[in-house]
Formats: structure tokens, sequence, C-alpha cells
């Protein structure tokens, strides 16, 4: 039975203010599943780096869930819906799937996500766990909470759509189980699924601004709420209703774009955030499948930040005493360029052979990613004054791609603080000797 709409409540957010939520959404934000993003660190260690950056997924989510409605009034605004109800439902839906999509990230977000089990392991729709063998992503356990906790219950309870049609919205890979998202001889699951996850979604809106803010970075401060009011809709060549901007925020989204990468570049790659990433693999990784994470629903749902930590302190391992006494690995060696400029194979060697213990970490920051095959594409929609109304993909249309570099990598080598020293002076020897061999300029 569907409960009655409450009075509208509001939660005060430091980024975007007053988010206003009415009883039956309070509900879903309440329950102990999305209670428990609140101690999850939206990014993993950087914190350690960027003292400010304690924020939670918790907190991004409800960001996330504010922009999604104001997203649905922009893309919907002259939208003919059957009646106000539909159109409510519609936007609810949206709405929740935005405050649930990241529901089953792990403790400490994106750095233990290479501990999950097999997919399989998981009890989840079979179009989800596919056919070939994977580890499961935070993606797929967000599923497993949405689908198999107690809050689908709460939803079905709550609402008159259910946890089926709010995990179609987050995951391409669900079989829609109905007709739901029908309208008008239209179906709004594609657009709607754009604005959940894509190259100008409300997710990467909300984390961008709300990383740099909490950072203290500059990067990520994009114009979010220009964007926002420029969304539209198109139907494509496959009758596909179709996320779309208008012409007039293209500068924006090239801005976005690049604020994104740099965000990359700057913050998420940060040397120290690796460094624990790092050893914290290795902690993982040093009894196999006993350190994997829970595939239960409700073994799942107990784990967070404080859960791994206390794990950590009570461990009696080396790379979980430097954890938690704060004592990481340095880096040796920094180089930038392409992948294969910036190889550390030989390196990582030379320090080896001389008794120093040497983790090698690459990471590549790209501009944008080759869409999904099948995957619907953004339009970019433009009339100029006087002239004929323009529809084109917008990734074709945007500048950035035309005037910077698409891809960046970063390679470094870490090693114990104690054999820093050696290591530095290790490599800069082995730089020395290639530029007498080969006549070469170059720097460690």
């Amino acid at each position: 039975m569907r409960c009655p709409v409450a009075p509208p409540h509001e939660i005060r957010d430091p980024v975007h203010g007053a988010i206003p939520v009415d009883g039956s959404e309070l509900q879903i934000i309440d329950h102990p599943v999305v209670q428990r993003l609140r101690g999850i660190c939206q990014l993993g260690f950087a914190h350690l780096a960027f003292p400010g950056a304690t924020h939670t997924r918790f907190l991004h989510s409800l960001g996330a869930m504010h922009l999604a409605g104001l997203a649905f009034d922009a893309v919907f605004r002259d939208a003919p819906f059957s009646s106000p109800a539909r159109r409510d439902s519609l936007r609810r839906c949206l709405r929740m799937a935005a405050l649930c999509h990241d529901l089953g990230h792990p403790p400490f977000s994106h750095a233990v996500e290479f501990a999950m089990p097999e997919v399989a392991e998981l009890d989840l729709p079979a179009s989800v766990i596919g056919a070939g063998q994977r580890r499961a992503s935070h993606e797929d356990y967000t599923l497993l909470l949405l689908l198999r906790s107690d809050l689908a219950r709460v939803m079905r309870e709550a609402f008159d759509f259910g946890p089926e049609q709010v995990a179609c919205l987050i995951s391409p890979a669900m079989a829609a189980p109905d007709a739901y998202f029908d309208e008008g001889g239209c179906d709004l699951r594609p657009v709607l699924s754009q604005l959940i996850s894509s190259e100008l979604d409300v997710d990467r809106l909300d984390y961008l601004l709300r990383d740099s803010i909490f950072t203290g970075a500059q990067y990520g401060r994009t114009d979010t709420p220009w964007l926002i009011s420029h969304l539209s809709r198109q139907v494509d060549a496959d009758d596909r209703v179709c996320l779309a901007l208008d012409g007039r925020a293209l500068f924006a989204f090239d801005d976005f774009m690049v604020a994104r990468f740099h965000m990359f570049v700057m913050v998420y790659f940060h040397q120290k955030s690796v460094a624990y990433e790092e050893m914290l693999r290795r902690c993982l990784e040093g009894a196999g499948q006993q350190r994997r994470l829970p595939a239960g629903v409700e073994a799942y749902a107990g784990t967070d930040d404080a859960w791994l930590w206390d794990w950590l302190r009570r461990h009696d391992d080396p790379w979980a005493r430097r954890i938690v006494r704060y004592d990481p690995y340095k880096v040796a060696l920094e180089v930038h360029g392409t992948p294969e400029d910036a190889a550390l194979t030989q390196r990582v060697d030379l320090l080896r052979r001389e008794g120093i213990d040497a983790i090698p970490r690459a990471e590549v920051g790209v501009m944008q990613r080759p869409p999904k095959a099948g995957a619907p594409s953004i339009y970019l929609v433009d009339q100029p004054r006087g002239g004929s109304r323009q529809v084109q993909r917008l990734l074709d249309a945007t500048r950035v791609f035309r005037r910077q570099e698409l891809s960046a990598t970063i390679s470094r080598i870490y090693v114990a603080p104690d054999d820093l020293a050696r290591a530095r002076a290790l490599l800069h020897g082995s730089w020395k000797a290639r530029e007498l061999a080969f006549g070469t300029r170059s720097s460690p």
C-alpha cells in the first residue's frame, strides 16, 4: 500500500543549499542501507592529502538526487504528460535512482573494489551477471542492495514504482519488468538513464563541484546551474528519447569536460592517495579469498570505512600497521607522458635487484572514453538567431577534443621511506648513464 505524501522536509547541503524531500523519499533516505553511505568517504584516502575531503557518499547521493529533480524539470519543461501524477511518478523514480546509484560502494570507495568476489556469487538477475566470468563491481552491489535488501520492500510501499524500475535507470543490463517508462508512445528510459550515467549525468555534475569544494582544489568549479538549465531532449534515428543540450551551453560543457580531466590528474590520482591504495591492496591480497568482501546482502550492508579500519587495527600485518600508523610508501620516481614513455619495468627491476621493494603504479586520465556500443548519444541542439535548427552529437560538436590532449599518463614508483634516498640515487644514476650512452637529456 502506498503511503500518503507527507509535508516536505529540507536537508541542508553545503553545496546546493536546502534540498527539499517529501515523506516518501525520506523513508528511503532514512533506511539503513542508504544511511550506510554516511560511513564511506567519497574520495577514499584522499583526505590524507586534502584534509577537508572527509565528505561522504551519503552527502554526494543527496546532491545527485537534488540535481536529478532539477534536470528532470529542465528536460521535460514542455512535455505533455498524460497526467500530473504520471509526471510526478517518473520524477520521483529518477530522484530515487540518483539517490541509490552509489549504494554498493565498498569501504574507502573505489580503493577496495579489487577485493570484491566473482559476480556469480551475488544474488543478481542473470542479465546482470552475464555469461563470462568477471569480478563484481560496486554497480553490481548497488543492484544487490537495491533488489535484495529490505530497502526493496520499503520502496514498493512508498511509491507506485519499485526497485526494479529504479534499477533500470542505474544499470543498462537490467531487463525492464514492464512498460513503466512508456509515456505518450515514447520510451523515456534512455533519457532518464542518461541523467544517471552518461557524459553529462547528475553524478558527475555533483561530484566534480563537491569534490572541488571539499578538497580546496579549483579545477572542478563548473557552471552546473547553467548546464542543467539548458538540458532538453531529442528523438534519435532509432526513435529513442535522448538527452540533449542547448547550443548556448556548449562552452560550459567544454569547461565541464576539462575540469573533470584536471580533477582526475591533480586530485583523484594524488600520489599519497595512490600509495595508501597500493598498501591496502597488498594487505588484503596477502591471504587470498579470506580477505574478499562478503557476497551476502546483510553482511555487505554492514561494511563501511570504520569496519575496515577496525580490521586493519586488529590485524597483525606489516601493511596494515603502515596504514593505521600513517606511514606510507614514498614516490621515488614520477614520469608523465604516454604509456610507452612512462614504462616503469626496467626501473622497477633495477631497484629490486638492489634489494629495494618497489611498487609501480600508472594512472591514465582521459578526456572522454569511447561510448559503449549501442548506447544512446547526447545531442547538441543549436538554433542561432535567424538560422535553422541544427542537431548533432554533442561529442562531435565540442571544441575540447580539437585543441586538447586526449589523455595523460602519470607513472610512479613507490618505495619504503627508509629506501627513498638510495632509490632516488640509483634511478638518477641510471638516467645519467643513459644520457652518456645515447646523448639524451632526461630527468627522473
